[in-house]
């Protein structure tokens, strides 16, 4: 059993929109799983292998249970049989009660795609009749409890904040082990949308918009597939 699931297109998708939530939900005891569709391997800077070094860095700071990446091909991957059957699998391998997933629609189209496929699967996870296998074991069925959203480069409005006050420090450490993809002082690298200095300074202008929200100094917003539940309004901020 895993209390959280944490699924992106890429290695430092998490980071970037929703590992506040993480850090802040591990330490209050959560279980937590990041699961990397894609290494990542088209991005203009760095390689699949040094993304995959960052994102175990990235893991240990976060405090991760665990990190796996399931090799669907960066820029090409489809919701199709295949690639559900992949997150079907990662799914009821973990067992998660929510599902964190990327943003409905994006700037770069596989995060949308991502944000479906991921969906799709956690539905699919939970039908008896598809049958998946893990270590040659056969897999039971298991459907989260819930899907959530988080936000990444274009603005979406948020239907839930985390307050990630606790966490934002943390949250940006993980952010920067990904050494290859964001700005360092003297690196020659191509220059991509989130190479800037000014793009680690939007992720914190970002936490503390959705911050001031729900009256904190930083937050991270998600979208949400149902409406939320709750039995007593004095539980919301």
């Amino acid at each position: 059993m895993t209390d959280i699931m944490a699924f992106g297109a890429h290695p430092d998708d998490v980071e970037l929109a929703a590992a506040g939530t993480l850090i802040h939900h591990i330490k209050n005891g959560a279980k937590v799983v990041v699961a990397d569709l894609t290494a990542g391997e088209l991005g203009t800077r760095g390689t699949a292998e040094t993304r995959a070094d960052e994102a175990e860095q990235s893991r240990k700071i976060m405090g991760a249970h665990m990190r796996v990446n399931l090799q669907l091909k960066d820029g090409f991957f489809e919701n199709d049989k295949a690639a559900l059957l992949k997150v079907v699998t990662a799914i009821r391998r973990f067992r998660p009660r929510i599902v964190l997933a990327n943003a409905v629609a994006d700037r770069h189209p596989d995060h949308g795609r991502a944000a479906d496929l991921v969906s799709q699967a956690c539905f699919l996870a939970g039908l008896a009749k598809i049958s998946t296998r893990f270590e040659d074991a056969e897999q039971k069925a298991w459907r989260p409890k819930v899907v959530y959203h988080y936000i990444q480069d274009r603005y979406i409005k948020p239907d839930l904040v985390v307050d990630i006050s606790d966490s934002f420090s943390e949250k940006m450490l993980a952010v920067r082990t990904f050494t290859t993809q964001f700005y360092k002082e003297g690196d020659e690298s191509p220059q991509t949308p989130i190479s800037s200095a000014e793009f680690l300074e939007f992720i914190e202008a970002r936490a503390r918009e959705f911050g001031r929200c729900i009256g904190v100094e930083f937050g991270e917003g998600f979208t949400l597939e149902r409406p939320l539940g709750t039995d007593s309004l004095l539980s919301f901020k």
